[in-house]
């Protein structure tokens, strides 16, 4: 997770290599791009929101955007909830649980519209680093953003990857005049009637299951993937060994919402996978990294099939977590899908 104070932490870690001196002028360096980067931003954002006061009434038939349910929590500290859709055909269930931290920096999301007679279910789980602050501004703003982009129905990966960006600015630019650097992962599930769009920043991570199997919809973005090494190395950053695989041996992931200190490097850009839902397509299971670091995919799969309702299955895969170990806030979501003539429940998996 990540350290309190960057620059701290980062000319400890030269310093142990004598070159404290060059750390300065890179540090230097790095703030400037940054800064630059910011500007070229924020003028995007400029263009887009304009693009999008043009558009947006005109482009397409937006119904209001609706939470799903409200919170209940009980005396175990478990925050838990379900829905399901006015057809029958979707359901699903959260629950998220503080655990061993001290504080709550996990944030999930769930939303429905209707956009030009379509209807679009959203979910997501941001899990925070440093602080809440970037994952609360997830919640707050990611879907509605999106929502409000101009090519969100006609070419929805677009909208998605601009959305992740933009909204990645727009957040550090309300956390300019702060002494705060805290981040955020995201890994969302959009569903546009039949269409499926799965996009992931950072070590959250959402697993289908289809006909009985587990498949991974997004893969971690880990500072020692070979893909993300390089690209890290190539915009002049270092991944450092210090405990686990880190970007300057300070963050444990390669991608996130703010971290304004590792900007350059740390990018918010998401990577998303497309795909229609057809028969075989079960459940989603979204997480943060409190679920996955102790419970595999498979397993994870075989709890939520269980045949309960997804309420049910989410907390069961919290408390799982918990009782595996975590260390860490577990948040997850279950959203299963019905189907015509739907096999019967599978047997229930024991918890360890």
């Amino acid at each position: 997770m990540l350290c309190n104070s960057y620059i701290r932490t980062v000319i400890v870690r030269v310093v142990n290599i004598g070159s404290f001196t060059r750390t300065r002028l890179e540090l230097s360096n790095i703030n400037k791009s940054l800064h630059a980067g910011l500007r070229v931003g924020y003028t995007w954002n400029r263009e887009f929101r304009k693009s999008s006061k043009m558009m947006v009434d005109s482009a397409a038939k937006r119904g209001p955007i609706v939470d799903v349910l409200p919170e209940k929590e009980d005396d175990g500290g478990y925050v838990s909830g379900g829905w399901k859709s006015e057809d029958g055909k979707l359901r699903c269930g959260y629950s998220s649980f503080r655990g061993k931290r001290a504080t709550m920096e996990d944030f999930y999301d769930i939303k429905t519209s209707n956009v030009d007679g379509q209807a679009v279910c959203m979910f997501g789980v941001f899990d925070g680093h440093g602080g809440s602050r970037a994952a609360e501004y997830l919640k707050e703003h990611l879907f509605e953003n999106l929502l409000k982009h101009p090519q969100f129905m006609t070419d929805t990966k677009l909208a998605i990857s601009e959305t992740y960006q933009q909204t990645d600015v727009d957040f550090l630019e309300s956390e300019r005049d702060t002494y705060r650097d805290d981040g955020s992962t995201a890994s969302t599930a959009i569903l546009v009637g039949n269409h499926l769009y799965v996009a992931n920043v950072g070590d959250s991570r959402t697993v289908i299951s289809k006909a009985g199997k587990a498949i991974p919809l997004s893969e971690d973005h880990k500072p020692n993937r070979c893909d993300e090494r390089k690209r890290i190395e190539n915009a002049g950053g270092v991944v450092m060994w210090a405990g686990t695989w880190r970007v300057g041996g300070v963050l444990a992931m390669s991608r996130a919402f703010g971290n304004r200190m590792l900007k350059q490097f740390v990018v918010a850009e998401p990577e998303i996978q497309d795909l229609e839902v057809d028969e075989g397509f079960e459940l989603l299971v979204l997480a943060s990294d409190g679920l996955w670091d102790v419970v595999p995919n498979e397993d994870a799969v075989a709890l939520a099939r269980t045949g309960e309702e997804p309420e049910i299955a989410a907390r069961k895969l919290t408390e799982t977590a918990f009782t595996r170990g975590s260390a860490d806030n577990i948040t997850c979501i279950v959203v299963r899908f019905h189907h015509v003539n739907e096999d019967p429940a599978e047997p229930e998996v024991e918890q360890e």
